[in-house]
């Protein structure tokens, strides 16, 4: 939900560079778009790094002998981050 909140936040930012053209030529401006950048690459680092320890921890749910002890701590298999296909689409934006 927050992720798509930025991606809409990020195009209405984008839109109102279009329309200042000094803006997209500003310093400050091609450096936060620089961080941006980096922002979402790290996202998408940190997701799937968390969805890989969520494929061990659902394998130790479901292996023997650990699914003994998930079974008596009542540990129940994690979901996945997963995001919805027309939010992965990314915006075009003609600067």
């Amino acid at each position: 939900k927050s992720n798509s909140q930025l991606s809409r936040s990020l195009v209405n930012l984008f839109a109102i560079a279009e329309k200042y053209p000094e803006l997209k030529a500003n310093s400050n401006f091609l450096d936060l778009q620089r961080q941006i950048s980096n922002s979402e690459d790290k996202i998408a680092i940190y997701r799937e790094s968390f969805n890989n320890y969520v494929l061990v921890y659902n394998n130790s749910c479901e292996q023997f002998p650990s699914n003994l002890v998930a079974q008596l701590f009542g540990f129940k298999t994690a979901n996945f981050i997963e995001i919805p296909e027309d939010e992965k689409t990314v915006p075009n934006v003609e600067f």
